[in-house]
């Protein structure tokens, strides 16, 4: 950022990115662990669950293109205040839906009626889901290629803190009040909103701005086609984009099976969120940076998966007698595993791009993670019902072993080329 001063606003621009990227995991993570048994009084189908996770995913995706563009266009600032907007309507529906007693207000109603009043909450806050997109594009802004994976490091940051703070405060507010997690959601969006319209200076100056493409290129297919296109992206993105359909497809369905296979309690299976939260803040937080300068960010990734595949067969080999070592075990090697292949998979798709298309390109990154969460969540929630509990758990260790062989075939093919 040579002829942009923005050193002198690097504090509260971290920290404005920082709580954004927090805001987007809070809404999540205090509700998350909950929803199996807030969804108890509509449904306690693992389809129905798979999809109103996948739901946002989804949202998010058909505007992720349109949201990093305009953040290339108008700047930063502007977007992110629209999208935590959203986000704070979104969770306030979402709130008001499992508050009200709909067998008073409306006598003899089906719980469809409810559950399409979730669905709509989830639409409204994945439309508006652009939060984490421009906060990720604020980062890349602020930093350098030689740091960028350790500035990304605070997404890994937020997603732990989020982790850790989320389910706990989930579960002790819903010990008074069930409903009470979602208003407290609600309430930090707020706060976020406040910060980012007040203290949150412009990253992006005018002479790197871009303008808007053509209609047709913020259709999200034709984004993520473009994406593919370009020979030095197609391996690392479509590695990207099943990474989190693994990961987070079986993720969508892990506390309803804990919750049906050992009878968990709510705050059983918020606590191995917190499990989660606390590595991947010792990871991401502190330790990312002189792993990446030791190994380098394609060693760390590969191993990374390496840690989520074993994370993934630990879970279905619990069983009641050994269910919480088990679970607890498996939990924390997978957090370890996703705290390395976050930041450093992004940081080897973001060395190859240009200041001038990062938000656009950055955004087409957020889709394929929105659309792979979107896929992987329903397949896994369908896979549940028709083959079994534990089936996702074995989909993702295969889906996770294509993803080494991508990575790992795209770097013998990049050794091959600088050889000759």
């Amino acid at each position: 950022m040579p002829n942009f001063a923005l050193h002198k606003l690097k504090v509260p621009t971290l920290l404005s990115a920082f709580i954004t990227l927090l805001n987007d995991r809070l809404g999540e993570t205090i509700v998350f662990p909950l929803l199996p048994f807030l969804l108890d009084r509509f449904t306690n189908s693992g389809s129905t669950l798979g999809l109103l996770a996948g739901t946002y995913a989804i949202s998010q995706f058909a505007v992720a293109p349109l949201i990093g563009a305009l953040s290339d266009r108008f700047g930063r600032k502007p977007i992110i205040i629209a999208c935590v907007a959203g986000s704070v309507i979104g969770l306030s529906l979402f709130a008001i839906t499992i508050s009200l007693n709909w067998e008073k207000i409306l006598p003899g109603t089906t719980m469809g009626i409810p559950l399409l009043f979730l669905f709509l909450a989830r639409v409204i806050d994945g439309i508006s889901g652009g939060t984490a997109t421009t906060a990720t594009a604020i980062l890349a802004d602020i930093s350098t290629p030689e740091n960028r994976a350790k500035t990304f490091g605070l997404i890994g940051v937020a997603f732990g803190l989020g982790f850790l703070l989320g389910p706990g405060l989930g579960t002790t507010l819903a010990q008074y009040n069930v409903n009470l997690p979602v208003w407290a959601a609600t309430g930090f969006a707020l706060l976020n909103l406040s910060l980012v319209t007040w203290f949150l200076p412009e990253t992006h100056p005018k002479s790197a701005r871009s303008k808007l493409p053509r209609k047709r290129e913020l259709n999200p297919i034709t984004q993520l086609s473009l994406v593919f296109q370009q020979s030095s992206l197609r391996r690392l993105c479509l590695a990207f984009f099943l990474f989190f359909m693994a990961f987070n497809g079986f993720t969508a369905i892990l506390v309803l099976y804990l919750k049906q296979s050992f009878h968990w309690t709510p705050e059983m299976a918020s606590l191995t969120f917190v499990v989660v939260g606390i590595v991947a803040m010792i990871v991401q937080g502190g330790l990312i940076g002189p792993l990446v300068k030791t190994f380098g960010e394609l060693k760390l990734t590969l191993s990374g998966i390496g840690f989520v595949i074993v994370g993934c067969i630990l879970l279905p080999i619990a069983n009641k007698n050994n269910a919480i070592p088990t679970v607890f075990t498996a939990v924390a090697i997978l957090a370890l595993g996703t705290g390395l292949v976050t930041p450093c998979l992004r940081a080897l798709i973001s060395r190859k791009l240009n200041a001038s298309n990062q938000g656009a390109i950055l955004g087409s990154l957020q889709g394929l993670q929105s659309l792979g969460t979107f896929i992987g969540a329903a397949t896994a929630g369908i896979s549940y019902d028709l083959l079994g509990a534990k089936s996702p758990f074995y989909g993702t260790t295969l889906l996770l072993i294509v993803v080494i062989a991508l990575i790992s075939t795209r770097s013998l093919t990049e050794r091959t080329r600088y050889k000759v």
